[in-house]
């Protein structure tokens, strides 16, 4: 699945900050609150908007996109 489908990034929603699509949520707070060893569930629970699938499809396209910038 394309980022583009997942993220959106609008000069009118919160200054071009990527967020999940449909919501408000910046992606960067999901990777901030696993940072600070918060779990997924905890991050649902303080986004409702975001759900889970959304979630953890971010999660895997970003460690996709991790693994085949490095080989």
């Amino acid at each position: 699945m394309k980022s583009d489908a997942l993220v959106t990034v609008d000069p009118e929603i919160l200054g071009g900050t990527p967020v999940f699509k449909g919501t408000r949520v910046p992606v960067k707070a999901l990777f901030e609150y696993l940072e600070n060893n918060y779990t997924l569930e905890e991050f649902l629970e303080c986004f409702p908007s975001v759900t889970r699938d959304l979630a953890c499809r971010v999660l895997e396209q970003s460690g996709s996109a991790l693994l085949t910038a490095a080989a």
